[in-house]
């Protein structure tokens, strides 16, 4: 499969909206993306296909680019860490049809693109292949880069993500025949005390089901917990084998969760406040 048997981003609009307006309104970022790959039925060759340009997996990607599509035609909202909303008018959208909707997000992005540009688009395809060709935002960015590091140094700033969020005697321990674990530590809970087993993956790609239970495998004994981190994704199956009934659990962090962990920790990401100016020409008309 390649990328050109791929739905685009506007072609995961609608189910997007649907999913979200038959879950209670709400869903993060993962119970949405599994529930639509699932809707339409995306096999899992689909999901390991990746832009040439090493930038990361398309499905996730394009998925990510709706969300932020509708969001910017007031449709979606964020409700934070990972969260969204679907809005009165986004349930409304969906009585649209499908050319109606992808205009209607069109005309909102392109207004916000081109602010000083009023004129009205028609050709959806024409919008769409601007839209898609945007620059690449600061999480992709900071994947790249994490990508980029050698295998050792990543383990070392996973570390010290656990660390800076309450993990004390964190270990890399690194060594060959390990099962694929790269490390441990204890997570202090008030009275409580969990030693926990990770793994650290610098993917490009998406993590699978079989990675998973080789994992627990290896913490067979050992631990009662398990995590690990990714700078990709994991496969909706990966998922589900991480949380099945009967077996120990193992916490999943993808690439996305781990970009928004380091920017709240500032771990290698600083956040700056952009200073806003509004001018109030009535004030000027009453002096």
């Amino acid at each position: 499969m390649n990328i050109g048997d791929l739905p685009r981003y506007t072609d995961f609009m609608r189910p997007i909206l649907t999913i979200l307006a038959e879950s209670g309104g709400s869903g993060s970022i993962h119970e949405i993306n599994d529930a639509v790959v699932k809707a339409m039925g995306l096999p899992d060759a689909a999901l390991e296909v990746e832009y040439e340009s090493g930038a990361g997996p398309v499905v996730p990607d394009r998925l990510s680019w709706a969300r932020s599509h509708l969001k910017i035609a007031d449709l979606l909202a964020s409700g934070g860490r990972g969260v969204w909303l679907i809005t009165e008018e986004g349930r409304r959208a969906l009585a649209l049809s499908e050319d109606e909707l992808r205009v209607r997000v069109a005309i909102a992005a392109k207004a916000q693109n081109e602010l000083r540009r009023k004129e009205r688009p028609t050709k959806i395809d024409e919008i769409s292949g601007d839209l898609e060709q945007g620059a690449l935002s600061w999480q992709d960015n900071l994947l790249a880069v994490l990508r980029a590091m050698d295998p050792s140094a990543f383990e070392r700033v996973c570390q010290r993500l656990l660390r800076e969020s309450g993990f004390v005697k964190v270990e890399v321990t690194g060594r060959s025949g390990d099962g694929g674990i790269d490390g441990t530590g204890i997570l202090q809970l008030s009275l409580m005390s969990f030693h926990v087993l990770f793994q650290c993956k610098r993917y490009q790609g998406s993590v699978g089901s079989g990675a998973v239970r080789d994992f627990r495998g290896a913490m067979m004994g050992r631990t009662d917990k398990g995590l690990i981190i990714t700078t990709g994704t994991f496969s909706p199956d990966a998922r589900k084998e991480a949380t099945r009934d009967g077996a120990p659990p193992i916490d999943l962090i993808d690439g996305d969760d781990l970009c928004e962990k380091l920017k709240e920790l500032s771990l290698g990401v600083q956040t700056k406040m952009v200073e806003e100016v509004t001018i109030i020409p009535d004030w000027f008309s009453q002096i």
